[in-house]
């Protein structure tokens, strides 16, 4: 039982780190500098629909990442995460809004990331 239990969280870790290393192959200032992009990745995170394998993969990462500050996550990884999160909030703020409410209806994490996007002068749209 207990060798069953530990190839399964193997199994879990291996399908997750995949997912991270994945990541490092998307070109997020493509995607930004391209409002039919944008709009594609946007709707894919608020509905799960026409979704790119590019968008699936973010779309599976960014959920975690948001909650647990990603310490998996590579410097690289994590300073595209950032930059996503950064722009979705100042060029798209009604639907970073409805994102958060997907993912953070309570918003929790929106104190975990206040003081850090106020240190770089980014405000955080008020909550819906």
């Amino acid at each position: 039982m207990k060798l069953i239990i530990s190839l399964g969280l193997f199994a879990l870790f291996a399908c997750v780190w995949a997912a991270y290393e994945e990541f490092d192959g998307i070109d997020i200032e493509e995607i930004l500098n391209s409002p039919r992009l944008v709009d594609n990745y946007i709707k894919c995170a608020k509905t799960g629909q026409k979704c790119s394998t590019d968008a699936q993969k973010m779309k599976a990462i960014v959920p975690g990442a948001l909650k647990s500050k990603c310490p998996e996550c590579s410097e690289e990884q994590k300073a595209k995460i950032q930059r996503v999160f950064e722009w979705v909030i100042q060029n798209r703020p009604q639907d970073f809004l409805e994102i958060e409410k997907i993912h953070d209806p309570e918003h929790h994490y929106r104190a975990d990331y206040a003081d850090e996007l106020a240190a770089r002068n980014i405000v955080l749209p008020a909550p819906i």
